[in-house]
């Protein structure tokens, strides 16, 4: 489906990067639930340089949106207006600093996590248990298997809408449950992390039992992982549970039966059968509970 807009030639207006940019792009088949409508352009900038002075002449009038690896999102079947930046070659690489890790903010997590096993450095095992992008995890201050960025993030790198590039040490930020305080328009684009020397095989011990927790406890099929953030006091599941929601199902949208604080993709779900899903199972949770359920998964774009 076309995305409507009132910029039909929208990349006619955009600067020339060294990077790609590809018009009406299709964006489900990047994200985990594999649906979803297209970006207006998609931008895969060579490196941060051409990141930096792609936005610092882009129109004030398009919009940008952030693309990781799209394991945490629901892009709605209107699309996404305006620019989709997409941080893939040049912001994917991993290097080693004494007890410090360099990461692209398009290094997925899992990838740091194993190389701090490779190079026996400990305390960042909890990464691998996260599927999305180091750029992502600074944004959301992820966190799992009782770790979170917050606890090794040393500083990092970002650009705002404007092109300017910032350098900011973990001291500037504020974080808190799944949330920190950068600007909503800067766009990370590495970030350096500590860690502490350790024993090899204990750090891949912890991998694997991260690995078989994630297997046991969650569905590998087309997902998004977290659906919702759980509230103070409360675990989401079990909430979803008490309100008879586990398998609850729309079309080919379902609550997970393995774990309800998931939903997944049977086949042919929409972004809308998936979102409608999810506003149900909240509905339910404070019809039961009187708990609020708030989304943790990031929804972007125009519904039809």
């Amino acid at each position: 489906m076309a995305l409507a807009t009132s910029h039909p030639h929208l990349i006619d207006r955009l600067p020339r990067p060294r990077g790609r940019l590809t018009a009406d792009a299709p964006l489900g088949p990047q994200t985990w639930f594999a649906t979803g409508g297209p970006a207006e352009v998609l931008f895969r900038p060579a490196d941060t340089e051409d990141l930096a002075s792609f936005l610092e002449v882009l129109p004030i009038d398009v919009p940008v949106t952030v693309l990781g690896v799209g394991s945490n999102l629901l892009v709605r079947d209107g699309g996404v207006k305006g620019v989709v930046v997409r941080l893939m070659r040049g912001f994917t690489g991993i290097a080693v600093d004494g007890n410090e890790l360099l990461a692209g903010a398009g290094a997925p997590d899992l990838n740091v996590a194993l190389t701090a096993r490779d190079h026996a450095l400990a305390g960042l095992e909890f990464l691998s248990g996260i599927p999305g992008t180091i750029g992502g995890a600074v944004r959301m201050n992820a966190g799992a298997y009782g770790g979170e960025l917050a606890q090794v993030l040393v500083s990092a790198e970002a650009v705002d809408r404007a092109g300017k590039v910032h350098r900011i040490s973990v001291s500037e930020f504020t974080f808190s449950y799944r949330h920190s305080s950068a600007p909503a328009d800067w766009i990370f684009t590495s970030a350096r992390l500590h860690a502490e020397p350790g024993d090899q095989l204990v750090i891949g011990r912890r991998i694997a039992e991260i690995d078989t927790a994630r297997t046991e406890s969650q569905p590998r099929s087309r997902t998004g992982g977290s659906t919702f953030v759980n509230p103070p006091g409360h675990k989401a599941w079990e909430l979803i549970d008490q309100a008879g929601c586990r398998g609850l199902r729309l079309g080919d949208a379902q609550v997970s039966e393995k774990h309800c604080n998931f939903l997944i993709n049977l086949g042919a779900a929409s972004a809308a059968d998936l979102e409608a899903l999810g506003e149900e199972v909240r509905r339910r949770v404070l019809d039961k509970s009187g708990v609020r359920l708030d989304w943790e998964i990031r929804r972007i774009g125009v519904p039809v």
